[in-house]
């Protein structure tokens, strides 16, 4: 089982910028792919993004392509996400996720999740 952290989120003005952390301890979370999700009040949780254990490939939810960027750390046991030009639909809880196999994220591990609002 990997545990996760999430830092990073705040209140923002449309247009700013946020960058959230999630940092990973486990025995082996260095081979787990990672992600982040969201959701917002009344609506269920969806997927944003997410990378392989290597940061080698990157997967993007069509609604932040453009604007947020994941990235891990040489040591793969921290993932960011960078979020640009943040939009008022962008307001959630994000949770960070992690799962040996990319496909699965979802099922895998959970951060207890950091709030993020872009107020207009």
């Amino acid at each position: 089982q990997v545990q996760l952290v999430e830092s990073g989120g705040g209140l923002v003005q449309v247009g700013g910028s946020l960058r959230l952390s999630c940092a990973a301890s486990g025995r082996t979370s260095n081979y787990y792919a990672m992600g982040w999700f969201r959701q917002a009040p009344g609506k269920e949780r969806e997927f944003v993004a997410a990378i392989n254990w290597s940061g080698g490939s990157t997967f993007y939810a069509d609604s932040v392509k453009g604007r947020f960027t994941i990235s891990r750390t040489n040591a793969k046991d921290t993932v960011y996400l960078q979020m640009n030009s943040l939009k008022p639909e962008d307001t959630a809880v994000y949770y960070c996720a992690a799962d040996r196999n990319i496909a699965t994220l979802n099922v895998g591990s959970w951060g207890q999740g950091t709030q993020v609002t872009v107020s207009s």
